[in-house]
């Protein structure tokens, strides 16, 4: 089945309304008001034999630090498979205030065979900066999956070696960002584009009846903080991402995307070609193997029964057509072109890469990651 997916004016080819609009917070941020990823590294214990194994040093070394810490003389050689070394991780929001929750995932670092049922010792977590940033603790939860087994047969249904520990970790401090003191904010587009960027900053000064916002790239749109949003630049933050801007009238550059691995072809409706001729033809190959048995006689001396090969090869060709575009074709003729060759989704992607390589389509044919 053949799978194509057309992007584009969806609106004009169904007959509704050309330009849509959107909020200027629907395609972009504030540059600054990001998550910061936390790494940590901990143990988790109350494993029922399904942690890590004596012989990897660093669980047994932790082990036996926390032990000391604790005031108890640990056995320099820990035996017990009830602990494992995890990483744990984790996202800060944006503004997030010291005592409030975060989610928490852990994942084994040895050659524990499990989480399941254990609970993570308290855990540091730290920023790029080294900084720490949250603490997690608590037990972990491996969302509807489990193991269990004996000697000789054992089950396990999901991801038993990483877990999740919701609202694990506190919050101990905020990043170094304040944006009430911000002198000027810049606006981020999220799918960077010159014509959009343009529109966006006209679309702040309009709303803000000021001329406050210029443009820097194809992706930044600095906005001064006005005098009257001194001291406010998050009031001034809520207003400016209401505005409406319309992307539709800033197209993206005509693409098309191949994606060999899931047989999928994705266009965007700016896509146009010159007048081209497109033939495709093929052949279809049988190979059928239908091996015999040979014998030797009766009475024979030295016989033996073999199999003998017997390959019978049927080439068929398959019909060829061909087809003319004309200049200027849309999207919309190029995919009613391509499903009345009536080929196979990978066929499709040679004949998108010969017209490309014919230079007869105005697009950029990329191949999907």
């Amino acid at each position: 089945m053949i799978r194509l997916l057309v992007i584009g004016f969806l609106a004009v080819l169904t007959g509704g309304p050309a330009l849509a609009q959107s909020r200027i917070k629907d395609i972009a941020t504030v540059e600054g008001v990001r998550e910061n990823a936390l790494t940590g590294y901990g143990l988790v214990v109350g494993l029922g034999g399904t942690g890590d194994s004596p012989g990897f040093p660093a669980t047994a070394q932790t082990l036996r630090d926390m032990l000391n810490r604790q005031g108890v003389a640990a056995d320099p050689v820990i035996r017990s498979r009830g602990a494992a070394a995890v990483s744990v991780s984790a996202a800060l929001p944006p503004f997030a205030r010291p005592g409030t929750t975060i989610d928490v995932s852990v994942a084994v670092l040895g050659d524990a065979g499990s989480l399941q049922g254990g609970i993570l010792q308290p855990t540091a977590l730290v920023g790029t900066d080294g900084q720490v940033y949250a603490v997690a603790q608590g037990p972990v939860s491996i969302a509807g999956g489990f193991s269990a087994g004996g000697a000789a047969q054992s089950v396990q249904r999901g991801v038993v070696s990483t877990a999740r520990i919701p609202g694990g970790a506190t919050i101990e401090r905020m990043p170094a960002f304040d944006l009430s003191k911000q002198a000027t904010i810049t606006v981020v587009l999220r799918n960077p584009d010159f014509s959009l960027a343009r529109q966006v900053a006209q679309a702040i000064n309009a709303g803000m009846r000021a001329p406050i916002a210029r443009m820097l790239d194809n992706t930044g749109i600095e906005v001064t903080v006005p005098a009257s949003y001194s001291g406010r630049a998050a009031e001034l933050v809520a207003d400016i991402e209401n505005f409406p801007v319309r992307p539709d009238a800033s197209p993206p550059p005509a693409r098309i995307v191949l994606d060999e691995r899931s047989g999928t072809i994705v266009m965007g409706e700016g896509v146009r070609m010159s007048t081209v001729a497109v033939a495709h033809g093929n052949l279809q190959v049988r190979i059928t193997e239908t091996p015999q048995v040979s014998q030797p006689g009766p009475f024979t001396q030295g016989g033996a029964t073999v199999v003998v090969p017997r390959t019978n090869v049927e080439v068929t060709p398959w019909g060829t057509r061909m087809v003319t575009l004309p200049a200027g074709s849309s999207i919309q003729q190029l995919v009613n072109i391509l499903n009345s060759i009536n080929v196979g989704v990978q066929d499709q992607m040679a004949i998108l890469q010969a017209i490309k390589q014919a230079g007869a389509i105005q697009a950029d044919v990329m191949m999907g990651r």
